[in-house]
């Protein structure tokens, strides 16, 4: 089977770059349908004698391509072979393709637009966790282990029918939303802080805050405790929030010892007018059954 795949590029680049892009994305192709030996062709001299260490990457550009390159052919068994321009011609008309604006071919041909050079890396902070609530569950869906304990056991076989795998992440069913994605406290802390007073928060109530995080797809099993929490411990909530002035009052019990003790009795109207022209009514309201 062959795959044909173009890019267009959104940002200003060489040859020696356009061919380390063509390389990173094939790598990123590779992985993604879990490829364990691969067998690269190439026309572009640089780059295969720098990938095979008989070049020295000089150039801050290069040196930058060539790590990414060697980062991710550490997931393979390769081997890297120079091929002449020559008999790589089909390669050439896909690269003709992705440039040109229109062009009516029979058959389609995916093409990618890059916005970005692969050498701007995203910074990532890592979030260090032990286990949390997922873990029992995570490891019993996964690989079939359950705890020593008979009676943890048997909750984790029973919790576990409400969750799935889906990419190594845990997700909850639902019945009337979708997937629901399962977070640890670390990252629940962070999802509710973003949602009650980031750049879109509106620092809603618990009950608001709670539902908003449903909605956006995400669960924990303390959602509404933590998200009281959250709302109480904000500290512009508690300067800001609308305080209620009405001054208390004894509630007053209505007590009936029995139906039809004691009656409520009100006139409402007037009202359009009805069959022998009334337009007023009587309500009457037991007590005892209210």
């Amino acid at each position: 089977m062959a795959m044909e795949y173009a890019f267009r590029f959104k940002f200003k680049a060489s040859n020696n770059e356009a061919e380390y892009e063509a390389l990173l994305a094939g790598l990123r192709l590779a992985k993604h349908f879990g490829v364990k030996r691969i067998d690269i062709f190439s026309d572009s001299q640089l780059v295969v004698n720098q990938v095979t260490n008989n070049f020295d990457a000089k150039d801050s550009s290069m040196a930058a391509y060539l790590a990414q390159t060697r980062l991710l052919l550490k997931h393979f068994h390769y081997q890297i072979t120079q091929v002449p321009r020559a008999a790589n011609s089909h390669a050439d008309a896909l690269a003709r393709l992705a440039s040109a604006v229109e062009d009516k071919i029979g058959r389609k041909i995916h093409v990618e637009l890059l916005a970005a050079p692969s050498t701007m890396v995203m910074e990532v902070c890592n979030l260090q966790q032990g286990d949390s609530w997922i873990t029992p569950i995570y490891k019993f869906l996964a690989h079939g282990t359950l705890p020593n304990d008979k009676v943890q056991a048997k909750q984790i076989r029973y919790k576990s029918a409400h969750y799935l795998i889906i990419n190594d992440q845990l997700y909850k069913r639902s019945f009337t939303l979708p997937y629901l994605r399962c977070l640890t406290p670390v990252e629940a802390e962070i999802v509710l802080r973003e949602i009650h007073e980031r750049v879109c928060g509106d620092h809603a109530g618990s009950r608001s805050l709670a539902h908003k995080t449903f909605r956006q797809g995400y669960y924990w099993p303390t959602l509404h405790q933590d998200a009281i929490r959250i709302s109480r411990s904000c500290d512009k909530c508690q300067r800001y929030a609308t305080i209620p002035h009405s001054p208390p009052e004894p509630l007053t019990p209505m007590i009936s010892p029995w139906p039809f003790a004691q009656w409520g009795l009100d006139l409402i109207g007037p009202m359009p007018a009805g069959k022998g022209k009334v337009r007023y009514a009587i309500v009457a309201v037991d007590y005892f059954t209210k």
